[in-house]
């Protein structure tokens, strides 16, 4: 079983960034992708971003392609969303989750986190 924690979430102006964490625990040896997902309210969960854990290919969702940096601290077990020049429309529950390969796609993730709440005001 692998525990995934988020952190960082907030309420920030448009224009401003936060930097997500999500820290891994438990078996992680297996787990070689992470993967960032948001759901605004009333909407579907969709794909931000996603890496193995060694960093390399990265992968993002075009609306975040060039503000949003997907990057990780191997010692401690732990990845990070930067993300920068947030507007409103990022606003949403944001979710780390964690699984074998990089994917777009929910299903391909075993083990997620409870998510942390990113507000963008005018």
């Amino acid at each position: 079983q692998v525990q995934l924690v988020e952190s960082g979430g907030g309420l920030v102006q448009a224009g401003g960034s936060l930097r997500l964490s999500c820290t891994a625990s438990g078996r992680t040896f297996g787990t070689y992708a992470m993967g960032w997902f948001r759901q605004a309210p009333g909407k579907e969960r969709e794909f931000v971003a996603t890496s193995f854990w060694s960093g390399d290919s990265p992968i993002y969702a075009d609306s975040v392609k060039g503000r949003f940096t997907i990057s990780r601290d191997k010692a401690e077990n732990t990845v990070y969303l930067q993300m920068n020049s947030l507007q409103p429309e990022d606003t949403a529950v944001y979710y780390c989750a964690s699984g074998r390969w990089t994917s777009k796609l929910r299903a391909a993730y075993a083990y997620w986190g409870q998510g942390t709440q990113v507000t963008v005001s005018l």
